[in-house]
């Protein structure tokens, strides 16, 4: 009886706290993917994850990899023209 009450205590404490739903919405999404991933496991990751509250630090590294990115494209566009420039001499 009183594990019955705990396990009882217990869902009420995850469906309050909106963990069944959670869980509830990413399986489903698993249920209704045309094609399984290789990892269940990672799916549930990877969409439980997309759920969860953003961390600034990680849209900060984001911002980063953005502005790395853009400085990427302009390093192979000089180089580009270097190499047009010394093709020429």
């Amino acid at each position: 009886q009183a594990a019955d009450s705990k396990r009882e205590q217990f869902r009420r404490y995850l469906e309050k706290s909106g963990v069944l739903d959670t869980l509830t919405k990413v399986l489903v999404a698993l249920y209704e993917e045309p094609e399984k991933p290789n990892s269940a496991l990672d799916f549930l990751k990877h969409h439980l994850g997309a759920s969860a509250p953003e961390n600034p630090e990680i849209e900060a590294l984001r911002l980063e990899v953005a502005e790395m990115k853009e400085k990427y494209e302009a390093v192979l566009e000089e180089n580009k023209k270097l190499k047009t420039k010394v093709k020429f001499y």
